[in-house]
């Protein structure tokens, strides 16, 4: 049977094309989304500035939550836990507990803090390459090590020491004044020294030393300490001392790392981005191999109904329906172990280009490195293999069991489009489509909906697919009256389109699916984005806004804007991220003081008179899961692990456009890496809510570099790019899948027109010219573009729909008309060019030839 497989793809190369290409495709997307997933699982992350320290003590950067469950006489004790937000630092005390410890020659409290360098024409310096700059107590130099290139160490308040690589951007020399941005107002200092890492300039950070005094006042932090760097004695084993100094920690939670472990202690975001590559690998690759099989089982079937005829001769001469099963699965092995093995080695450049991206946006840290190993590639092919068989088993069930005189009826014309058991299947699926778009519209957090969502798509894909002929049969009973207004042209299409109901499904499906995903990937963002801003515009009362286009806002800037004759109220905002168990919830903090004169969150319950540094408001959908109302307790870890208990004082709307928790910009402000604001409401009355209160809050701010006054439409606008760059993750991540659907599309669509050949030819014998067969299959496009295009729109606006109801509240998507139409035109131009292109040169030769051609 293996031999008979074999002959079968060297006789019909051109008929598997289509299966091969959508399997290599699921291939490389698998692999790549199952190296982004064991990165996020495994991934190394190398130590920069702790390269030259055995040792690192950081604090526990995970919520913890343990569940005790007893079942007929036994406890089953659960544990999980879930990544912080910011840096979680560890009491300052404890750097003299682990000087104590055997073998250890130095423990170095490490100040970590946001410092940037400020140019003399006011710019403010990033990191290199545009990442981060920190600022560091000078006894922390030796953890890389740091060595004085020039000058001296930082001794006194107005003292700075610049890594080489920062001073030679600044354009600075041992001697000069630098304004330096840190956590609170610009601050001048002095340059005495220029230092250099002994492997060479640092890649993922610019670093600034102060003196330890100092460092302590701009880290504000007293009493802690963001790391203990742990320098070990000649010859001690660093294994020994990393255990030695964990069990002199046993009574408190800070982690000791060591060896490759080190890397996570440095960059502490790195467990947040990691969980952030297990869902997204997870999601893409389970959505791509949903298509897949989608796709393939459409392609297979096509291919199968081509080959009725050689089936039915096969099963006239004795061939039994499990013999034509294991032909077909065999051919559909070989396809699927070629394709997926290629495939493989196609997705790890893919991988290499994902996280490129993911680093570009911000969504991981440049120093966490792809994990590479087999198991990826392996689970391509076996996905290859397994969508492969099971879907040319799907497809040959009915061909292997169908009589060999009905196998040649059908073969040469379609007598039924579809079976009692396929349209009972078909409507089942529609109903688990219905099932969970009721599911989706009770989903209130984005990373809860977000898979319902794809997965919604999907399933609604299916039924199309399933019911697809009997959808093309009535679609082409409304369209075959403009149609036929084309006498031959539109009469041919219109008669081939009726009675070739399964071809006609078998292309419109990917169509479909292209339109419905491609329609649902962008306008889930756009109504998110959308009903955020308009809750932002609709609560933000303010008459001016402070921004920042550098780390932030400075509160002293805040203070010196509330000295502006004709202001009244002043609000600095602060953004983060909490826990409430191990539930994540976007937060803010404000301050309380002229709060109700800037800001209208939409109050439904309780009131924000009062509102101090022991009080939250929530948001209606917070309130609803964590089940809060106004009098009630919360229970919130704040972003760097402090756990506090609040005080719930009003319950709001727009959660959207504010955050689901909001509380004192004094509280957040203390447990945040970067204490500046991302924002200040000014509110004004008088002469001060013109033009002239515009010059006289920028004359205010003229100190503070990078700061500006926005009107509220200038600040709608930023707050809009703002969601656009992070819209631009979900975009890549997802853009994978619909790029691999339009290639599917445009396969199923070629390889459809292709194997017409003696279809065309017998037109041209009978008298039709080249041009009315054109004419012929543009209409055909045209009819397939139409029937995909209402379908997936309607797949679309239900699962949309149920996704505005659930996030937003109302039934209300946001849709694009532009972006819509573009969306619809792509899917157009690649049905007509993957229908034109093949039917030209089917139509290439001549007649006569064509006729006699083997089918």
């Amino acid at each position: 049977m293996l031999r008979y497989a074999l002959q079968t793809l060297r006789s019909r190369k051109g008929g598997f094309v289509g299966a091969f290409v959508a399997l290599l495709c699921a291939a490389a997307l698998v692999t790549a989304c199952g190296v982004i997933l064991e990165t996020g699982l495994r991934g190394t992350i190398k130590p920069e500035r702790y390269a030259a320290t055995p040792v690192v003590v950081g604090g526990d950067q995970d919520v913890h939550k343990v569940t005790v469950k007893e079942k007929k006489g036994k406890k089953k004790v659960k544990k999980k836990a879930k990544p912080l937000a910011e840096r979680v630092w560890v009491a300052e005390d404890l750097v003299g507990r682990v000087a104590r410890v055997p073998g250890v020659k130095a423990a170095i409290g490490e100040l970590t803090f946001p410092a940037n360098a400020v140019t003399s024409d006011g710019r403010i310096l990033k990191g290199t390459d545009g990442k981060a700059s920190y600022g560091h107590a000078w006894e922390s130099a030796a953890l890389t090590p740091f060595a004085l290139a020039e000058g001296r160490a930082p001794q006194g308040a107005g003292e700075v020491v610049l890594d080489r690589e920062l001073a030679r951007r600044a354009g600075v020399r041992v001697g000069d004044r630098l304004s330096v941005q840190a956590t609170d107002a610009p601050a001048g200092y002095t340059v005495v020294g220029v230092a250099a890492p002994s492997g060479g300039d640092l890649k993922q950070q610019s670093s600034l030393f102060f003196s330890t005094a100092e460092a302590k006042r701009l880290a504000g932090r007293p009493g802690q300490v963001a790391a203990i760097g742990v320098l070990t004695r000649d010859g001690a084993d660093t294994g020994a001392v990393a255990k030695d100094v964990e069990a002199a920690l046993a009574d408190t939670t800070a982690k000791v790392h060591s060896g490759d472990d080190r890397g996570p202690a440095e960059f502490w975001d790195a467990s947040k981005a990691r969980t952030k590559l297990v869902s997204m690998g997870g999601a893409i690759g389970g959505t791509s191999l949903l298509v897949a099989i989608l796709v393939v089982v459409g392609t297979f079937a096509l291919l199968i109904q081509q080959r009725y005829r050689e089936l039915a001769l096969l099963r006239a001469i004795a061939a039994t329906p499990r013999q034509v099963r294991q032909l077909l699965g065999r051919e559909a092995l070989i396809v699927g172990l070629v394709a997926g093995a290629l495939g493989s080695v196609a997705g790890l450049p893919l991988a290499y280009w994902l996280r490129e991206k993911f680093v570009e946006f911000g969504t991981i840290p440049d120093s966490l490195q792809l994990a590479l190993s087999p198991f990826p590639m392996f689970a391509a092919v076996a996905a290859a293999l397994f969508g492969a068989w099971a879907s040319a088993r799907l497809s040959a069930r009915r061909a292997s069991r169908i009589r060999p005189a009905e196998a040649l009826s059908e073969a040469a014309m379609e007598t039924r489009i579809t079976t009692p058991g396929k349209l009972v299947a078909g409507l089942a699926v529609l109903a688990a489509g219905i099932v969970l778009l009721v599911v989706l519209s009770a989903l209130k957090t984005e990373p809860a909906s977000t898979p319902v969502t794809f997965l919604t798509v999907v399933v609604l894909a299916v039924a199309v697919s399933v019911l697809g002929p009997v959808l093309a049969r009535g679609a082409v009973a409304l369209l075959s009256v403009p149609l036929r207004l084309s006498y031959v042209g539109g009469y041919l299409a219109a008669a081939n389109a009726r009675a070739n109901a399964k071809r006609l499904a078998a292309v419109v499906t990917p169509l479909t699916l292209l339109i419905g995903m491609a329609c649902t990937v962008i306008f889930t963002q756009t109504t998110v984005d959308n009903a955020a801003r308009t809750q932002a515009e609709a609560g933000n009362r303010a008459d001016w806004v402070l921004a920042s286009s550098g780390p932030g806002v400075p509160g002293s800037a805040a203070r010196a804007v509330r000295d502006v004759p004709g202001v009244t109220a002043a609000t600095e905002v602060v953004r983060t991220t909490v826990r409430v168990g191990l539930d994540k919830y976007p937060a803010q903090g404000v301050t309380p003081a002229g709060l109700t004169r800037t800001w209208d969150p939409g109050v439904s319950a309780g009131s924000l008179d009062g509102f101090d540094d022991r009080s939250v408001a929530v948001s209606e959908i917070a309130a609803d899961n964590l089940g809060l109302k106004p009098g009630s307790t919360l229970k919130v870890t704040l972003g760097d692990g402090t756990p506090e208990r609040l005080n719930v004082v009003a319950v709001y709307e727009r959660g959207l456009g504010f955050g689901d928790l909001t509380m004192s910009h004094t509280l957040v402000s203390r447990h945040v890496d970067n204490p500046l604001g991302s924002a200040v409401l000014v509110k004004t009355d008088g002469p001060a809510a013109g033009t002239d209160g515009r010059q006289a809050l920028s004359a205010a701010v003229k100190g503070f570099p990078g700061v500006k006054v926005l009107d509220r439409g200038e600040a709608d606008n930023l707050q809009g790019d703002a969601q656009q760059a992070n819209a631009e993750v979900k975009y890549v991540a997802m853009g994978l899948i619909i790029a691999f659907t339009a290639i599917a599309a445009v396969n199923t669509l070629a390889v459809s027109t292709a194997d017409r050949a003696r279809e065309f030819a017998l037109l041209r014998l009978v008298g039709t010219t080249r041009r009315q067969v054109r004419l012929m299959l543009r209409l055909e496009s045209l009819t397939v573009v139409v029937i995909s295009t209402v379908l997936g729109t309607a797949v679309a606006l239900a699962t949309l729909t149920a996704f505005s109801v659930g996030m937003t509240g109302a039934a209300a998507p946001s849709l694009e008309p532009v972006t819509y139409l573009l969306i619809v035109a792509l899917a157009g131009l690649l049905a007509l060019g993957a229908t034109l292109i093949p039917g030209r040169v089917a139509l290439g030769g001549r007649p006569a030839d064509a006729i006699g051609m083997k089918q």
